[in-house]
């Protein structure tokens, strides 16, 4: 299966939501996946430094 940018999202809606604390609706999913993209240059995040993941997912939690 190709990567594509549906993919990245998936990927990230479920980490995020993996271990039941927080939900899609607490992050900015879209810049959470655009930011990680941009660094990237690969809609692969499987293959992204998971400390690097996380401090882009820190970034964009919504308040």
């Amino acid at each position: 299966m190709p990567h594509t940018a549906e993919t990245a999202t998936a990927y990230v809606v479920t980490a995020v939501e993996a271990k039941g604390t927080a939900t899609r609706h607490d992050f900015d999913i879209p810049s959470i996946v655009s930011t990680t993209h941009s660094l990237t240059e690969s809609w692969d995040f499987n293959s992204v430094d998971p400390n690097m993941f996380w401090n882009i997912v820190a970034t964009f939690l919504e308040h």
